[in-house]
């Protein structure tokens, strides 16, 4: 049971006798989008008797779905095994639509829906609906790919009291970066420097910032802008950790790194401090 009551009308779950490897579906009704939304669940056997389960949300790309995490990534087989080698705790895996706004929704609010309420609102409401284990006290963890990277970082830097730790695989920088990828324009998109700028947010966070960490392939065209991000941060003085890598844009560079983000929010969860080797 939620322990307020839940923004969502409606919800609809796929039944987990027939799910593959653990995965859920679920439909709900969305306050925030004003229409119905999907959302890839997955909550490992480990994840029984846990008080205050925490939760983790994975943000997809442009032109993807809920569905892309799980059947492009195997995010929940990577969260599996890392649980059973006891690298991660159990946590509940929350892997939603962005809103499914043209090509994406940059994980903004635009003039007529909320992608970012219905992120940092309305996953965490469903995760405590849904989930045993999950209540308000259960920390909140955010991860993207791309656009998911880009809402991942700026969510951090405008709810840092909310987001116990917000991890990036190549993310957009800035929103302008999308341009090039969307056919709809942002006509009605948020103009507000925290929602076009990752950098903006995070300077301009009100409290401290969450850990953070981001990372992007030496082939990607995202590559400079990173690197950028990570110069920036480092000399405004926000602690964060940063890694290149070998790889490009795509889903076997972010299926394989996937693990240190999931490794990094365990070290979070955990209280502990692993150094990485880049590649």
């Amino acid at each position: 049971m939620s322990e307020n009551p839940s923004p969502l009308r409606t919800i609809e779950r796929s039944d987990p006798a027939i799910d593959a490897d653990g995965l859920q579906f679920v439909t709900v009704k969305s306050a925030a989008l004003r229409r119905r939304a999907d959302v890839s669940v997955f909550v490992p056997a480990q994840a029984r008797e846990v008080e205050n389960l925490p939760i983790v949300l994975l943000l997809h790309g442009v032109y993807g779905s809920h569905w892309a995490w799980a059947l492009k990534g195997a995010a929940h087989l990577t969260a599996a095994r890392l649980i059973t080698e006891d690298v991660l705790p159990p946590v509940a895996l929350l892997m939603p639509s962005d809103g499914l706004a043209g090509d994406g929704s940059g994980y903004v609010a635009h003039s007529s829906e909320d992608a970012e309420c219905w992120i940092v609102d309305e996953m965490p409401a469903l995760a405590r609906t849904i989930v045993p284990g999950c209540t308000q006290r259960s920390p909140l963890f955010v991860a993207g790919l791309s656009m998911g990277g880009f809402g991942a970082l700026r969510l951090a830097g405008k709810y840092p009291p909310r987001i116990a730790a917000a991890a990036a695989h190549s993310a957009i920088t800035d929103v302008a970066q999308l341009d090039a990828l969307l056919d709809h324009g942002r006509d009605d998109w948020s103009a507000a420097p925290a929602d076009r700028s990752v950098l903006a947010a995070l300077l301009d966070a009100k409290g401290a910032l969450p850990p953070l960490r981001f990372d992007c392939g030496r082939e990607d065209g995202l590559f400079e802008a990173n690197r950028a991000l990570h110069r920036a941060l480092a000399a405004a003085g926000v602690a964060h950790r940063y890694a290149e890598n070998a790889g490009g844009h795509d889903w076997p560079y972010w299926a394989r790194h996937l693990a240190d983000t999931l490794r990094f929010f365990g070290e979070v969860l955990r209280g502990t401090t692993v150094s990485e080797d880049p590649e």
